[in-house]
């Protein structure tokens, strides 16, 4: 009988485990837009639509940010010294999410909506979704995460999605609803989502 539950325990915690992450549909690389219209677009928006942002458009939008774009692994953006310091995100009303580059896929770190961490200001309180960028590196994180954060802006800029990069919320409130590991630290957030 000890056996039998032990199996059954097992079976339900792998169960669990697999429901926790979430494998992306393959990125969308098929806008035509130049970089030029993305350019002359890209600006910072305060007006979201609380519209969900689905896991198609999501999956374009984290390759822009830090995905695979090469056979031996390297990404949409540069790493100083091939560093790979930096990880990406996602808080929406799911929980948060860490994005997995490699597998192309989210693994979920909460289960709780901690939106609420970034509604220091009115116009947050739509927003479905935030990219929260944290790094390793006190030299290159940070402009890892400024590459990053920028590929995302010129998506939404492409796209009709509204963006803002914004720094304004708790640090250490995001960082422990994350529960980084030890060495990482928040760098800064971004909101996405569709244009109300």
């Amino acid at each position: 009988m000890k056996k039998t539950i032990g199996v059954i325990m097992a079976g339900l915690m792998a169960t669990s485990a697999m429901a926790a992450d979430l494998k992306l549909p393959e990125p969308d690389k098929t806008n035509q837009t130049t970089l030029i219209s993305a350019l002359e677009n890209r600006h910072s928006d305060r007006e979201f639509s609380d519209k969900a942002v689905d896991n198609n458009t999501l999956s374009t939008i984290l390759w822009a940010a830090y995905g695979v774009n090469r056979a031996d692994g390297k990404r949409t953006i540069p790493t100083a010294m091939d560093k790979k310091d930096l990880s990406v995100y996602v808080f929406n009303k799911d929980g948060i999410w860490l994005y997995d580059a490699a597998e192309n896929t989210l693994k979920q770190q909460s289960e709780e909506n901690h939106l609420d961490l970034f509604e220091m200001q009115d116009y947050m309180k739509s927003v479905p979704t935030v990219l929260v960028y944290t790094g390793s590196t006190e030299e290159y994180a940070v402009m890892h995460a400024g590459s990053a954060y920028q590929n995302v802006e010129l998506y939404a800029a492409a796209n009709n999605m509204a963006s803002i990069v914004r720094g304004y919320f708790d640090h250490q409130k995001v960082g422990e609803a994350l529960n980084l590991p030890a060495g990482q630290r928040v760098i800064i957030s971004q909101a996405i989502g569709w244009k109300n």
